[in-house]
């Protein structure tokens, strides 16, 4: 009779590699934002090698014409709107940067260029979300916030938020990253 340890021994010897898939592990993720003036999604897909996530948007409602930070927040609890999404992603503890910073939280994902009416519709990958792993960003939450973002990059009395946030403003649009069905 085969029993587990037989057939460990079996895979081993055959060279058979097996993967075991996780509830997390996944390569399409999507947020539903619906708020009282930014509502649309944002997909997030793995790039075929593995090595980023593709994060394509698709919101109306924003200020027209203007810079807006869009992060990874650490929570996907709504529970007090996106107030209670909590701090930027930041596993690592790092300082607030750009998404092609060496030093940056791995929610940061910089500013989104609204147009004239108010709407962004982009795609751009990021090699520092994940959608399984440690920077796993699904039950996580993407956040919209009414200001551009500093970058970390802010000065005198604004350094010290400009570390931490960004100095992006109030948060006017988010949703829980999920798992997307194929």
């Amino acid at each position: 009779m085969l029993n587990l340890r037989s057939a460990l021994l079996v895979v081993s010897i055959i060279g058979i590699s097996v993967h075991i898939m996780y509830a997390t592990d996944c390569v399409k993720g999507i947020a539903v934002v619906k708020s009282n003036t930014v509502n649309g999604l944002v997909r997030f897909e793995t790039t075929a090698d593995g090595n980023n996530v593709t994060v394509s948007i698709n919101v109306t409602g924003l200020v027209p014409a203007g810079d807006h930070g869009f992060h990874v927040h650490k929570f996907g609890d709504l529970s007090d709107g996106c107030m209670s999404t909590g701090p930027h992603f930041n596993p690592y503890n790092q300082t607030h940067g750009a998404p092609n910073d060496t030093v940056r939280h791995v929610g940061d994902l910089g500013n989104i260029l609204s147009d004239k009416d108010g709407n962004i519709v982009l795609s751009y990958n990021d090699s520092q979300i994940k959608l399984s792993g440690a920077n796993n960003i699904i039950g996580r939450a993407v956040v919209f916030h009414a200001l551009v973002d500093d970058l970390g990059r802010g000065m005198g009395e604004r350094t010290a938020e400009s570390k931490k946030t960004g100095n992006a403003g109030g948060r006017v649009g988010c949703a829980v990253i999920g798992i997307a069905k194929d």
